[in-house]
């Protein structure tokens, strides 16, 4: 009986495993629909520009994150990167939008990921208020 079950259970991780891969592009998902959704907001877009905007603002992205995952090490490269990321599709914004709007589009994208970052941390502090460290039960443990 135990291996039967040693045999079962070695052959249901792979699947666990592949998805809880799954959940991370469905958090980017909404993650870049909320961005979209928030820059697209500020810069008061008519609804042509807007199914014009949206696959544009979508590959441009999803390159921001892969350069982030891809730089994400080494600092001033990612800044550099994302820097000519940014350059080239403004020239693709303009297309869409008039020069002035094709440029908040980095303001609108740039002030959203500062708040997201900050309803993260504020989340995290909650969570630690709550939970108190675990080092520190550990502590008092051994104190005791």
């Amino acid at each position: 009986m135990k291996k039967w079950f040693t045999i079962l259970l070695i052959m249901l991780l792979p699947t666990i495993s592949a998805f809880s891969q799954n959940d991370e592009p469905a958090q980017e998902g909404k993650l870049r629909e909320r961005c979209q959704q928030y820059v697209q907001d500020k810069l008061g877009l008519t609804k042509a520009e807007s199914e014009k905007f949206i696959p544009v603002f979508v590959k441009y992205f999803r390159e921001f994150a892969q350069t982030h995952k891809q730089y994400k090490d080494d600092r001033l490269i990612f800044k550099q990167k994302i820097i000519d990321l940014r350059i080239r599709y403004r020239t693709e914004f303009r297309q869409i939008l008039d020069e002035k709007k094709a440029n908040r589009v980095y303001l609108y994208e740039d002030e959203f990921r500062k708040k997201a970052m900050e309803i993260i941390r504020e989340n995290k502090r909650e969570r630690m208020r709550d939970k108190p460290f675990r080092q520190n039960k550990i502590i008092t443990q051994r104190i005791n």
